[in-house]
Parts: C-alpha cells; structure tokens; sequence
C-alpha cells in the first residue's frame, strides 16, 4: 500500500492553514482514501469526508484555545501518514476602548485587549471598520464610523471579530454626542464676575464655555451644565474684557459633540 501523503491543510472559512474550533479543514495530498481517523494535536476526529486526494474534518472543541497542532491522518491498515501545522487562532477579548465619547462624524478609537493579531472588524454598533492582521496582539485603533445619535447622545457597543470569532458584547461601548445648539445667554449682556444662564439643547458632557472679546478667549473656569442638558450655568470669567460696539462678543459652548455660539455683550 501506498503511503498516504499530506501535502496541504487548508481551513476552508480562512483560506489558510489557521482557523478556529468548528471550522472545516481540508486535508489535501494523496493515498488518503482508507482514511478512519483524523490526528489533531493530542485529539482524534472522525472525518466528514474522504477521498483519495482530500479529507476533511471539523476543528474540535477539545482543541486548545491558540497554538499550533500537528495535523495527520490514519488509514485503516495503522498507518499513519506525515504531519503539518495547523494554527488555531484564539477568539478575541474586547477589555475597554478610548476615548469615552465620539462627536457624530466619527474619530480614532483605539480599543484594547486580545486576540487581535489576525486582523479581523471592529463592531461599533451595527457599523464594522476593517483592520488588517499582523498589528499589535492587544489593541487596535481604527477610525469609528460617523452616527448619529436618536436624541443628544447614546451608546453604541464595541466588539471585535477576527478569524478566531467575535468577542463577548457587553465590555465596551463609546458614547456619541451631538453638537450643541445654543438659544440665547441670560442675561444677554454682562461683566467680569457676573452669572449667565446660557440655554439650548445637547449641552451635556460639557467641555468648556468661552467667551470671546476684542482682546481674545476668555475660558468660564467652573462651568455647571445642567443634566437636562438644556442650560448651562456659567459666570463671566477674569481677564480683560473690552467692550466693542463693533463686535460685542461671543459665548462659545465646546462638548465631546462639538461647539455653538451665542452672542453676549460685554459692558
């Protein structure tokens, strides 16, 4: 009898000789027609088909979780034939993400955790970016794709899929924000040390309320947004504020979405 020769083991979902538990592999070369067992590492499996030239098998749960296994068969008379790797490429794990919150035109995201190394999709909701393989093993940036958010701002959940499977869901998300929309301040005139309401809509997740003279940017030091996220509480910050008939000023509302003005008059 012929001895049985691999030549090739292809794992049909990658193309490659790397792929995951459950995925069907094929076992490509020649005297393999009296195939009865597959030898997988330290596991045997039963083919789901053979013939002279190919047999094929499903990755075992009983494979380990990354590694490399030595890939032969055994024929019905005990012999065994030649071995070839096969790499199992382990399912990702998704441990956080940065930054917290994205305005809705998208922006880097980097995401951190494991399994990564093969390339694969960033999941951010129903969106997915593609990234390629050969990248750090334990995180991944990619620019997230733009949403826009039904109300001012939600979360959008992250995963990652690869060759090895998808991640678990529920470990990380980003939250989108829309820009704000500011209506007017009130009092709509004011000095150094005085409070202004400012109003509008999405002015949650507040980063910084500025108010602009001849002379420059003034930044609000302390700042309180209200959680409705329709006003602002501000005080007209220290520095040397100019009145300008030609150009009173401005208020500008900065947030993780993005910014709006509103004028105010400083006498």
């Amino acid at each position: 009898m012929a001895a049985a020769v691999i030549n090739t083991v292809v794992d049909e979902a990658t193309t490659t000789n790397q792929g995951k538990v459950g995925d069907t592999v094929d076992i490509n070369g020649t005297g393999l027609g009296t195939t009865i067992m597959v030898n997988f590492g330290a596991a045997t499996v039963r083919p789901t088909s053979v013939s002279h030239t190919l047999v094929k098998f499903v990755v075992p749960a009983t494979a380990p979780c990354s590694g490399q296994a030595q890939v032969s068969v055994r024929l019905s008379k005990g012999i065994t034939s030649n071995g070839l790797p096969f790499f199992i490429i382990p399912a990702p794990v998704t441990f956080s993400s940065s930054p917290a919150f994205l305005p809705t035109t998208g922006a880097p995201l980097t995401v951190l955790g494991s399994g990564f190394a093969a390339g694969g999709k960033v999941n951010v909701g129903s969106a997915t970016v593609d990234f390629g393989p050969g990248g750090s093993n334990t995180s991944v940036t990619v620019t997230a794709p733009a949403h826009t958010p039904t109300g001012c701002s939600d979360a959008q959940e992250i995963t990652v899929t690869t060759p090895g499977g998808t991640g678990t869901a529920g470990t990380s998300s980003v939250t989108y924000q829309k820009p704000p929309t500011l209506t007017n301040a009130d009092p709509a005139s004011g000095t150094t040390g005085d409070p202004v309401v400012i109003n509008g809509s999405c002015l949650d997740n507040l980063v910084s309320v500025t108010y602009t003279d001849s002379t420059g940017n003034h930044t609000e030091t302390d700042p309180t947004a209200a959680g409705s996220g329709t006003s602002i509480s501000s005080t007209v910050p220290d520095g040397t504020l100019v009145p300008d008939s030609v150009n009173p000023g401005v208020i500008t509302v900065h947030t993780v979405g993005g910014s709006d003005t509103t004028p105010f008059i400083l006498t």
